[in-house]
């Protein structure tokens, strides 16, 4: 059905235009779509990739009257709200068609048609990736492993449990160490030696990031060598290296365990032949031949055989990038032998996690702020809670927690993801309300108490929720991270009325990022903790 309903009122013309980028943009040059369409809401659940496209569905909204919202959620909280009904969206599209697989139990996902594909690749600063020898030929996981092992090789990936980059990534890794079978088992997983190559591996990731876009974005600003991210967002972020004089990134094609974001875009069946019939004219245009064309000159392809010739431009083989390659993505496990890969990352597999808890509790937390922060330090905490979302801790994993409120209280530390841990909930549940607001105190103390660690063994992070603006000096707190000497992000929760400009500037400094928690703090713990 990829030419259904206002196929016909919906071709378009592409202007032409010489630079990469979603400036291409189509306009339909014949009749308007249906009057009855034009002031429909399309309310579409989606990956964060596809806010690279946006230009292009602002373009389909101008033309059409029919508006597109888009909400951007992980790979993981699409599974689950597929699961749940997804009652509140009238699209979904991921990154891949996995996450449909998956996440479609109440069978609601109709006309679900692949828009892009874009695999899932290696991005080495050039200079580095022509040491590694890896110019010019075909690189295998095994020779990545290598690189990794004789610590020349570090890189960023978003967390496998979070976002389809990762867990992309992640699975190319485990079906090449096994060498290539005709599916991965639940047998397989258990092969000791696969754990040790595959911990090894993981090993060389120094940020996780739980959503794509952001961590090339974090790339950008972080000077790091290497990331794992789809083959679209190293080549923009190449043109935006490019722009700035600054070295670009050599693409790695790892080929024995190379897999793809395949982009569906499907309807949740809701009974409304008219909100069916908007979809459609949605997925009829960017379906189309022209808009193909515009999506392709964004970085993403449209087949598994190749660009076309005039946007060769856009994948440029300088850069490693191969336009013409014939991509043969791997057989991606079931669904339950998806989830034991999973869960084998989160507790076993992945670099173990060092995170500090700076939480307030100043008297404006009094009441339901307390209860909600309570509430979602319980989803971290108790394991059998954090298991549903798949963030449990490993068992060489790290957690401390500082109550704060004018100062810092107390520190307390536990190891594993046993009784201590849990421990430390009771720690969460009985502190009580009172006094002003420092952050940068409750911060600054969390960057000392991991100073005692070798953080080159961890994925270490500052996890700060507050709910007011602070008193306590920022340049205190400066000094505190510019002595500790390393990478450690500070991210934030901002609920109440807390200071956005205050915590920005923390996120900034440390290469980190601001969630807003005043709608859902029990959904922004949640998603912080997939950055780490």
């Amino acid at each position: 059905m990829r030419r259904l309903v206002c196929a016909a009122l919906l071709l378009v013309f592409l202007t032409a235009c010489g630079a990469a980028g979603p400036e291409a943009i189509p306009h339909a040059d014949q009749e308007e779509p249906p009057a009855d369409l034009s002031g429909m809401t399309l309310r579409i659940l989606s990956g964060s990739e596809n806010q690279e496209l946006e230009e292009i569905l602002d373009a389909f909204s101008q033309e059409s009257g029919i508006r597109i919202e888009m909400t951007y959620q992980g790979s993981l909280d699409i599974m689950r709200i597929l699961q749940s009904g997804a009652a509140d969206y009238d699209a979904v599209w991921p990154a891949s068609s996995l996450w449909l697989t998956t996440g479609d139990t109440q069978y609601r996902v109709k006309h679900a048609e692949s828009i892009s594909v874009t695999p899932v690749v290696f991005g080495i600063r050039q200079s580095l990736a022509e040491d590694l020898g890896f110019v010019g030929r075909e690189v295998s996981v095994s020779d990545l492993l290598t690189a990794i092992r004789s610590g020349r090789l570090k890189f960023c990936m978003t967390s496998a449990t979070q976002s389809n980059s990762g867990c992309s990534a992640y699975i190319g890794f485990l079906y090449a160490l096994l060498g290539s079978p005709d599916v991965i088992t639940s047998e397989a997983l258990q092969d000791p030696s696969l754990a040790a190559q595959i911990t090894s591996l993981l090993s060389g990731v120094d940020r996780s990031s739980g959503s794509s876009d952001w961590l090339k974005d974090l790339f950008l600003t972080g000077g790091y060598d290497a990331m794992v991210n789809y083959e679209c967002l190293i080549i923009s972020a190449n043109q935006e290296l490019e722009a700035r004089g600054e070295e670009p990134l050599y693409v790695v094609y790892p080929y024995d365990g190379l897999s793809l974001a395949d982009s569906p875009l499907g309807y949740l069946d809701s009974g409304d032949s008219r909100k069916e019939a908007a979809f459609l004219a949605l997925q009829a245009y960017l379906l189309s031949d022209e808009v193909q064309n515009a999506i392709q000159r964004t970085g993403r392809r449209t087949g598994y055989d190749g660009v076309s010739p005039e946007n060769e431009d856009v994948f440029r083989t300088d850069w490693g990038v191969q336009p013409q390659r014939v991509l043969s993505p791997i057989r991606m496990p079931s669904a339950d032998v998806l989830m034991e890969c999973l869960d084998l990352y989160q507790t076993e597999f992945r670099k173990p996690s060092l995170t500090v808890y700076c939480l307030d509790y100043s008297g404006s937390m009094l009441g339901a702020g307390r209860d909600q922060m309570v509430e979602a330090m319980r989803q971290i905490l108790i394991q059998e809670q954090a298991a549903q979302n798949l963030l449990q801790a490993s068992e060489n994993e790290v957690n401390v927690l500082i109550p704060f409120s004018g100062i810092p209280r107390d520190v307390f530390t536990a190891s594993g993801n046993g009784a201590e841990l849990e421990g430390l909930y009771d720690r969460v549940e009985t502190e009580e309300v009172s006094g002003g607001t420092d952050i940068y105190a409750a911060v600054a103390e969390g960057l000392r108490q991991l100073a005692a660690y070798d953080l080159t063994r961890y994925t270490p992070a500052v996890i700060l929720m507050t709910d007011g603006v602070s008193d306590g000096s920022p340049d205190d707190f400066r000094q505190v991270y510019e002595d500790l000497d390393a990478d450690v992000p500070v991210f934030s929760i901002m609920f109440g009325s807390a200071d956005p400009t205050q915590l920005e500037s923390l996120a900034e400094l440390t290469h980190a990022r601001v969630f807003d928690g005043r709608e859902d703090l029990i959904g922004a713990f949640r998603s912080v903790k997939g950055y780490n």
